[in-house]
């Protein structure tokens, strides 16, 4: 891609550890084409724990702004002179915009997550969701489905302690559950969305489920999401999929925060079903 830098470019990035196989920059990079915005979106590997010298290091850069992923996104949200809604009911931040010296934390994955649920045609009202993980975007994703009409959201992780610090957002409709296979196909038997928010399946982390067989407990019409979409698709995704279960990856969500970011870097308003359809049509280009 041809990205025509002048004196005048704002420089946005991605943080994460790891974070080199990030579609981040093409996506948001080809939007800026499109939009003909005068900014740059590279990719900054910063180390877990890093990520308050990186805001120094970012500020003395001149970086307008910039995303993070995992591992930082519980960590920023301490460091932000503001914090938007949903940043400030999560405790954690996705995107962060420099101005004036000043720090503004944004959360844009749980908007993202319900619109790509939408375009999948799941609606999360009223449905049980049991849901993996409790890290940044899992606390995302779990309250942004609770404030959507959830029925019941039960959170599996193997630190129990983290899972009922996630439940304690909404007690009436959370609850923490264990990550053994004997309590993750007692859940999923009784679970009408499943959403994977851990890293277990993503490329380059080399970790794993150890064991796939609790999805056969899923009802039939159950969903899966899986947030990874690097593979397109996990082993759990292509289970899923064998047994009849709607699935979909993380790369809609991906998109669609992506927007959502970009809408405050750039202080504009827009289309994120168009912006989609550009950035999918560039992905299959690669």
């Amino acid at each position: 891609m041809q990205v025509e830098l002048k004196n005048t470019t704002k420089k946005l990035c991605v943080i994460g550890d790891p974070v080199l196989h990030s579609k981040s920059p093409l996506i948001q990079n080809t939007m800026i084409r499109a939009l003909g915005l005068d900014y740059i979106y590279l990719c900054q590997p910063v180390k877990a724990g890093r990520a308050a010298a990186w805001l120094d290091a970012a500020r003395e850069a001149g970086y307008a702004g910039f995303n993070a992923t995992m591992p930082h996104k519980l960590d920023l949200a301490p460091h932000m002179d503001e914090l938007d809604q949903d940043a400030a009911l999560y405790q954690s931040v996705n995107t962060v915009c420099i101005r004036n010296g000043k720090l503004y934390g944004y959360n844009t994955d749980g908007r993202g997550f319900i619109r790509a649920l939408a375009d999948a045609g799941v609606d999360p009202a009223g449905r049980r969701v049991l849901l993996l993980g409790s890290g940044g975007a899992a606390k995302a994703v779990a309250l942004k489905l609770v404030q959507q009409g959830a029925a019941s959201v039960t959170v599996c992780n193997r630190t129990a302690a983290k899972a009922e610090e996630l439940c304690q957002y909404a007690p009436a409709v959370m609850k923490a559950a264990g990550f053994d296979q004997a309590t993750l196909r007692r859940e999923a038997a009784r679970a009408e969305l499943l959403v994977n928010c851990t890293s277990l399946g993503m490329a380059g982390t080399g970790g794993q489920f150890e064991d796939l067989s609790f999805l056969k407990e899923l009802p039939p019409a159950a969903a899966v999401c899986d947030l990874i979409y690097h593979p397109a698709e996990t082993d759990l995704l292509c289970l899923a999929r064998e047994a009849g279960h709607p699935a979909l990856n993380g790369l809609g969500m991906l998109i669609y925060q992506a927007v959502y970011a970009l809408e405050h870097f750039a202080d504009v308003a827009l289309d994120a079903g168009a912006m989609r359809t550009l950035v999918e049509q560039a992905l299959k280009e690669l």
